[in-house]
């Protein structure tokens, strides 16, 4: 499975990139997340998914075949 949502902590004193998870795994991410943050492991915040979106450029060459599986982002 694909990446497809990068997830970040929002605190008070700014936002902080956590990873990146599928749509499969982000309910795992969450509880995980939210058990590290009771522990003081992660800052208190919210938890942030924002979605990934393919990207070609001269150097990046993207495969248009590989793209049907992010197709509805």
């Amino acid at each position: 499975m694909p990446p497809e949502f990068v997830i970040s902590v929002k605190s008070e004193d700014g936002e902080y990139m956590v990873g990146v998870t599928c749509d499969g795994h982000k309910n795992a991410f969450t509880e995980k997340l939210t058990s590290l943050q009771k522990e003081g492991k992660v800052p208190q915040g919210t938890v942030i998914f924002t979605g990934l979106k393919p990207v070609g450029t001269n150097c990046i060459k993207v495969n248009p075949d590989d793209l049907i599986q992010l197709s509805d982002l």
